[in-house]
């Protein structure tokens, strides 16, 4: 009998391409139809059929205190009393902007838009206006949303070739775009002596949550940092994900790096659409009005996405214990994975972030990302949802972990994983 998630799979692809409105979302990697989700509640999510199951997506990262916690959601109806957008100034964005300097080193200044594609556009933007170079330098497998010039992979060629990783993006949009090999110093040094005094900025995930979580190696972030100051570039990093999720100043209080221009989105705003990017104020003085550097958004600011984002904040900041806590969790699965599994998969994690990949070798860049078993991933994937429990529907996206999640939760999904494991390494082989 057709579920309603296929019927409504089916009428979607009739009016939104492929059925849904971020790729992902489509199933396609594991040969699922997708789950249409009716409503969420805690670390639980319930689709249309009624199929409730253990979330460990989160929405991508900003579900980090579970799903409609009472205290966002009630300040968030009384946000929509006052009207959804006013294209005017507001105090909400003083107060987030000034929570979001406290609370992040690298940022004194901060601009608000509405995505974490967004926010990185136009930290690219400032990084050039400011140094004014034309060149960036990108890692292979960190993901900076889709505009244009970020879309990019490593020619054959050579490291110093850029072509488009999309179709109608002209190649004439790329060729300022460098590709670097993630946790691959020499890589950067190349590029850098290749172009010497044009390389306006360096750009990176510092822990790279896009390709599955790939950790940074020791000292390599610190290398990032010097090299940029050696070489008159800026350094950006990437917090879409990390921020506020790897502690609450973010992978860079994480790791003790600051950077000169940081990019938000996810928990900053607290589940609705959202991003920031920010810096020191000298370089954020480059951005219009005060500077001559353009950016623009009639829905910057808007204070519904604030006050959840606010609000947001405020637990965290009040609670900072939540990140011991989600650590625990997510190494108490790490742990019960890798004993079971050994070596079928490489298990990376940290803080709340996890990736299991099914791959007999450690992975730490894009090629040993890729590298990994993805039929057997769909299969994993499968035996999960069965199971009740939501998983990223693609190798090469993170596990995320919430404060909503509870130690029985916590330990079915161990329960369920051991089972596959214990099943998949008895018929390798066979």
């Amino acid at each position: 009998m057709e579920t309603r998630s296929e019927q409504l799979f089916e009428a979607a692809k009739k009016y939104i391409p492929g059925g849904v409105n971020s790729p992902v979302r489509a199933f396609g990697s594991v040969g699922r139809t997708p789950r249409f989700i009716s409503s969420a509640r805690g670390d639980r999510i319930i689709d249309v059929d009624g199929n409730e199951m253990i979330d460990y997506i989160c929405s991508w990262g900003p579900g980090i205190l579970g799903h409609t916690h009472p205290r966002v959601i009630q300040k968030v109806q009384e946000a929509c009393e006052d009207g959804l957008t006013y294209g005017a100034p507001t105090e909400k964005e003083v107060h987030l902007a000034k929570l979001i300097a406290e609370l992040v080193p690298g940022i004194e200044v901060s601009r608000l838009v509405s995505s974490g594609t967004e926010a990185v556009m136009s930290a690219v933007r400032v990084a050039r206006g400011y140094t004014k170079r034309d060149k960036i330098i990108k890692f292979k497998g960190c993901y900076h949303g889709h505009s244009d010039g970020l879309l990019v992979k490593a020619g054959s060629a050579a490291l110093t070739t850029s072509v488009p990783d999309s179709a109608g993006v002209p190649a004439d949009y790329t060729k300022n775009t460098l590709v670097a090999q993630f946790n691959d110093s020499t890589s950067v040094e190349e590029l850098f002596a290749a172009n010497k005094g044009e390389i306006a900025a360096v750009i990176v995930e510092p822990v790279a949550a896009n390709m599955g979580v790939v950790l940074p190696d020791e000292g390599f972030l610190e290398f990032l940092r010097e090299i940029t100051e050696r070489c008159g570039a800026l350094l950006i990093f990437d917090e879409v994900i990390t921020g506020f999720r790897l502690s609450l100043g973010g992978a860079q209080e994480y790791y003790g790096i600051t950077p000169d221009l940081t990019t938000l989105g996810k928990i900053v705003g607290g589940g609705m659409p959202i991003g920031a990017y920010g810096g020191r104020k000298e370089i954020m003085e480059m951005v219009s009005p005060v500077g001559p550097v353009y950016q623009a958004g009639t829905l910057s600011g808007n204070p519904i996405a604030t006050t959840a984002g606010i609000e947001t904040l405020m637990i965290l900041k009040e609670d900072p214990g939540i990140y011991k806590r989600l650590e625990q969790k997510a190494k108490h699965i790490a742990k019960e994975v890798k004993e079971t599994a050994g070596d079928v998969v490489c298990v990376n994690q940290i803080g709340s972030l996890l990736s299991i990949f099914f791959s007999d070798r450690g992975v730490t860049d894009y090629e040993s990302a890729i590298a990994s078993h993805t039929g057997k991933y769909a299969e994993y994937f499968s035996y999960l949802l069965d199971a009740g429990i939501y998983v990223a529907p693609s190798q090469f996206e993170a596990m995320f972990l919430s404060e909503a999640h509870t130690e029985e939760d916590i330990s079915y999904t161990c329960q369920k994983m051991k089972e596959y494991f214990s099943r998949f390494r008895s018929t390798k082989g066979k």
